[in-house]
């Protein structure tokens, strides 16, 4: 292999994933090139729920107040039936915020993805567009990603290129993996709703239902509304190829409650999202390339935990880059633009195969439980008959106060 090193991290891909490892690596002392495919970085979408343990990373990284000033903080997660609208359950995120030490945030996906941005180019990180990369030759002790004439060197290559990942080829030969389940959004100012009293307008609510569910929160200090509509579509179970139509929609959510079918005609019906995720692995590197976030693990939506995983995962490279650069020392929450000396790393040294290997050790347990965590919570979401009784029944039963089940995801 004749290409020189010419960064010590090569990223393939400009999402959230792949700007939160750049974040990362670079706050860490390591000189960072991210590839973006398209001509602009950019992120499509709507809201996003950041639990605290992702919100603690973002404040670790000096970001968490421009979150909080651009997202909402919610007073209360709620779920209720989508039948008959009442309340099974809920957390209250004041609480959940004392106990995990970290708020829960709701914010605009492109409002996240323009924070990192941001924050990556304060930081230094070279950012490069209009550069796809369609493989990775790899050495002894460098990597090179391929694509468009580039040839990008480094001492390791960091695949971020989502769900479709072509670098994950090299690592595993599986593919999505369909819910049969698709995803409606819309995203629209408050003043456009044509009446709002009936919406919780300072919490996260969800309606659980029959192969359904809707989400709703506010966006952007309360100015704008997100709903999320999901259902499983008859035609994607039948194997047609055209599935999760607006007609499907309809019928979908047909026998739900009022609050519910009133949220349907504010969706976009332009566009739907069909939903897949992959099956655990355990090999997320080969040699000096390395997967995260939905290049390694993609998830389905139920926990509300894919960007929150990615930021986990690149919190986490950086403190085994770190620890192998002997810098365990250093308290890296205490770094910012100002103070950080890139010469706090010396990357000669720093045994990249052992960080990379810890790293996925670390990584590949915790996403793969939430992974299938995410799966069984779509299940109790959608069932009907019998079931949804029983769930109905636990689920009011519950105390507010009882996180068994959270503090796993929440309390790392």
């Amino acid at each position: 292999m004749t290409t020189k090193i010419d960064t010590d991290v090569v990223v393939v891909g400009g999402g959230i994933g792949g700007l939160g490892s750049a974040l990362a690596l670079t706050r860490a002392g390591v000189r960072v090139r991210v590839l973006e495919q398209a001509t602009e970085f950019g992120e499509v979408g709507a809201g996003l729920q950041m639990a605290p343990n992702a919100t603690r990373i973002l404040r670790s990284w000096g970001l968490l107040e421009r979150v909080v000033a651009r997202g909402v903080v919610p007073q209360r997660l709620a779920m209720r039936d989508a039948v008959d609208g009442q309340e099974l359950t809920h957390l209250d995120l004041a609480d959940v915020e004392r106990r995990y030490g970290a708020p829960y945030v709701v914010i605009h996906r492109s409002d996240l993805h323009a924070i990192l941005l941001e924050a990556c180019r304060e930081a230094g990180v070279e950012l490069v567009t209009d550069a796809a990369v369609t493989g990775v030759e790899l050495g002894p002790d460098r990597a090179v990603a391929l694509g468009d004439g580039r040839h990008d060197g480094g001492r390791i290559v960091l695949a971020a290129d989502g769900l479709g990942s072509r670098l994950r080829r090299r690592l595993s030969a599986d593919e999505p993996v369909s819910s049969a389940y698709v995803a409606y959004r819309g995203a629209v100012p408050l003043e456009d709703l044509p009446d709002t009293g009936g919406l919780a307008l300072h919490e996260v609510v969800v309606y659980v239902g029959p192969h359904c569910h809707l989400v709703q929160y506010p966006l952007r200090r309360g100015e704008m509304f997100n709903q999320v509509a999901v259902f499983r579509s008859p035609r994607a179970l039948a194997g047609e190829e055209d599935w999760g139509t607006p007609d499907e929609l309809d019928t979908a959510f047909a026998d739900t409650c009022e609050a519910v079918r009133s949220a349907l005609p504010n969706l976009w019906r332009d566009r739907w999202w069909r939903m897949y995720d992959r099956e655990p692995i355990d090999g997320w590197v080969d040699g000096r390339l390395a997967l995260t976030g939905d290049a390694a693990h993609p998830m389905l939506q139920y926990l509300a935990q894919g960007a929150c995983q990615a930021l986990e995962d690149a919190d986490c490279l950086a403190a085994q880059v770190g620890k192998q650069a002997g810098a365990e020392q250093l308290d890296r929450n205490t770094l910012d633009r100002d103070t950080l000396d890139r010469d706090t790393l010396d990357c000669d040294t720093i045994d990249w195969d052992t960080a990379l290997r810890d790293y996925a050790d670390v990584r590949t347990a915790r996403t793969a439980r939430v992974q299938r965590t995410a799966r069984a919570w779509g299940d109790l979401w959608h069932c009907d008959g019998l079931f949804r009784s029983v769930r109905n029944a636990m689920l009011r039963d519950r105390e507010p106060t009882d996180y068994r089940y959270v503090d796993w995801l929440y309390g790392v």
